[in-house]
């Protein structure tokens, strides 16, 4: 939303405890975060409120213009909204796994867990490698494929997980995740989040 450049507030709320989960569930029909709540209308899934915002702010070229490379922006983004299990279940973030600041965590041991690294840093390489030659993002300039994988590069981080021992030997993936967590916007939400 910030990337938009419209009017908005954000609310944040705590769902730690079954009394807020409860609370949460009185403005979220999933009873999960984020959500976007326009006039009267909420929006609770992340892709569906970047494609939101996407559609409704085209001036803020939040997808690639040209077609194919939006094609896959739309794919990566895609397959990290809806893949990723063991890394996701593995590598939890939340109330329990605050993953701002630089509390660590050390990386589990998991042989899905490490396909998943190895897709990751693969897509990151592959994306960079193609596209990426007009500026630090994924696809060169800023899109939604960078706001998704994020939090990705967040957990990495707190996991202390090597990508090199996943295939980036290279370290054209670590340098990725280091534009993405040196992104202003990101380091305002983590220090927020460190003072809450």
């Amino acid at each position: 939303m910030k990337r938009t450049g419209s009017d908005f507030a954000v609310r944040s709320v705590e769902y730690a405890s079954a009394e807020q989960k409860a609370a949460l569930r009185d403005h979220s029909p999933t009873g999960l975060v984020p959500l976007l709540q326009v006039g009267e209308d909420t929006i609770w899934d992340t892709l569906a409120i970047a494609e939101w915002a996407a559609e409704t702010y085209p001036q803020a070229q939040l997808w690639p213009a040209d077609p194919v490379v939006r094609a896959y922006a739309r794919s990566v983004t895609a397959e990290m909204h809806s893949g990723f299990a063991a890394l996701r279940a593995l590598c939890g973030m939340g109330p329990s796994h605050p993953i701002a600041g630089d509390v660590r965590s050390d990386p589990p041991s998991d042989p899905a867990l490490d396909r998943d690294l190895s897709r990751l840093v693969s897509i990151w390489k592959q994306m960079r490698g193609r596209y990426g030659a007009d500026g630090p993002w994924l696809f060169g300039a800023w899109s939604i494929a960078d706001a998704f994988f994020t939090p990705v590069a967040a957990r990495v981080r707190h996991y202390r997980i090597d990508l090199s021992q996943h295939g980036d030997t290279d370290g054209i993936a670590a340098a990725y995740m280091q534009t993405l967590l040196s992104q202003p916007d990101f380091q305002e939400w983590e220090a927020e989040a460190l003072a809450s």
